[in-house]
């Protein structure tokens, strides 16, 4: 008996681990908001142009809620480099709005925004468009 003990243990955690699995976790949603007001996708602008980008975010699983939202833009191919971040709380963890107002250089170029989410599991997602000044 006392051999047949640690046999049997050992193949209860087996089968156990086995039955596990993984949860890879979804990609927390985020798009850009569409409409008259909002630039959307890759546009020209002019120098010193107000833009207006509209980001709506939300959790794709009950439980891995949103934990953070960030801004980034990078100009003429430089590294990207946070503009805005926010630790999201309350009904922004299950849906995250916000509308930016960015105002494009005064000088040719391009810039490239980045706004990416975070869920609770540490998956990120992210949307960008790339603003070709003239």
């Amino acid at each position: 008996m006392k051999k047949l003990f640690p046999l049997v243990a050992a193949s209860v955690v087996l089968v156990t681990l086995a039955s596990c699995e993984i949860d890879k976790g979804k990609l927390p949603n985020i798009e850009f908001k569409t409409g008259s007001v909002y630039t959307s996708s890759d546009a020209a602008k002019a120098k010193n142009d107000s833009v207006w980008i509209g980001i709506v975010a939300s959790k794709a699983e009950d439980k891995d809620v949103l934990t953070t939202f960030d801004a980034s833009r990078s100009y003429d191919g430089a590294a990207a480099v946070s503009f805005s971040g926010k630790t999201l709380s309350g009904i922004e963890r299950d849906v995250y709005n916000d509308d930016i107002l960015i105002v494009t250089r005064n000088q040719a170029g391009t810039e490239k925004y980045t706004f990416t989410v975070v869920n609770r599991d540490g998956i990120k997602n992210s949307v960008s468009l790339t603003l070709t000044v003239q």
